[in-house]
C-alpha cells in the first residue's frame, strides 16, 4: 500500500487495531469491487491528513482466512469502514461515502 494506509491481514489485526493506542481505521473491501476502488484515494488524502492521530490499514474480504474477522464485526457489505477506538468499533460507514463524511467519523476519534 502506498502512503499512510498498510495492508492488514486477520494474524496482525489483534496487534494493530484492538491494542492500538490510538484510533485505527479499517478499510474492508476487495479487489473487484468498484466503490472500494473509488474510496481508495479519499482514504489515502485522509491517512495523510489524519498521520500520527490515527492508523489506517485495508483489510482484503476475500481470502478464506479473513472471513471470519469480517463476520465477526458484522461486515456485510463493503467498502465498509470501521473506526475502532481503544480496541472497540467507535464508528461505522458502509459504501462509498464523500471525505467530508468520512473526516467527520475520523475528527470525533482523533480529537
Amino acid at each position: 500500500m502506498a502512503g499512510n494506509v498498510s495492508e492488514l491481514t486477520d494474524k496482525s489485526f489483534e496487534e494493530k487495531v484492538l491494542k492500538s493506542s490510538k484510533p485505527v481505521l479499517v478499510d474492508f473491501w476487495a479487489v473487484w469491487c468498484q466503490p472500494c476502488k473509488a474510496i481508495a484515494p479519499i482514504v489515502e488524502e485522509l491517512s495523510n491528513e489524519f498521520a500520527g492521530k490515527v492508523d489506517f490499514y485495508k483489510f482484503d474480504t476475500d481470502p478464506m482466512p479473513h472471513k471470519p474477522i469480517a463476520g465477526q464485526y458484522g461486515v456485510r457489505g463493503i467498502p465498509t469502514l470501521l473506526l475502532f477506538k481503544d480496541g472497540k468499533v467507535a464508528g461505522t460507514l458502509v459504501g462509498a461515502h464523500p471525505k467530508a463524511k468520512i473526516a467527520e467519523l475520523l475528527s470525533k476519534a482523533a480529537g
